[in-house]
């Protein structure tokens, strides 16, 4: 995605690649030695706050130890498919968390980023500074209607 546009993301489209990691090369390197800490924010942002970046972290690396991580991957990033209606490219979630996790995360990380969203302070605090700067959160809570 270009930086200068001003643009909003298309609905319903990746803003990235999933090979291109190197778009943001710090991103790529802490996943590379950190992939339990970046798929814990982006499962706080995927799950609105619900589960926190640490407890998702932990998870992980529980899961990790099992190797069953990669279905825990896979799960949030169909959830994350889910809320920008993203198609599920360029091969299933489940495949891509159980041979690249490092290319499913980092574009991950990139998607939230290039939607309005700073992973790395959480839910709430994007919540907080999206109401300090006037602006409506990207994705909103679905409220059940009776």
């Amino acid at each position: 995605m270009d930086p200068n546009s001003t643009k909003p993301p298309a609905h319903g489209q990746w803003t990235t690649g999933l090979y291109d990691c190197f778009e943001d090369r710090s991103n790529c390197c802490f996943t590379c030695f950190c992939p339990c800490v970046v798929f814990g924010r982006i499962a706080e942002i995927a799950d609105k706050g619900t589960i926190s970046s640490n407890k998702a972290c932990l998870l992980y690396s529980a899961l990790g130890t099992i190797h069953w991580a990669w279905l825990f991957g896979a799960t949030y990033r169909t959830k994350l498919r889910a809320l920008f209606s993203l198609p599920e490219e360029p091969h299933s979630d489940c495949f891509l968390h159980s041979c690249c996790c490092v290319c499913s995360f980092t574009q991950e990380y990139r998607e939230l980023q290039n939607r309005g969203f700073d992973p790395a302070i959480g839910w709430e605090a994007n919540v907080e500074k999206w109401k300090r700067e006037g602006l409506e959160p990207p994705i909103t809570e679905q409220r059940m209607n009776r």
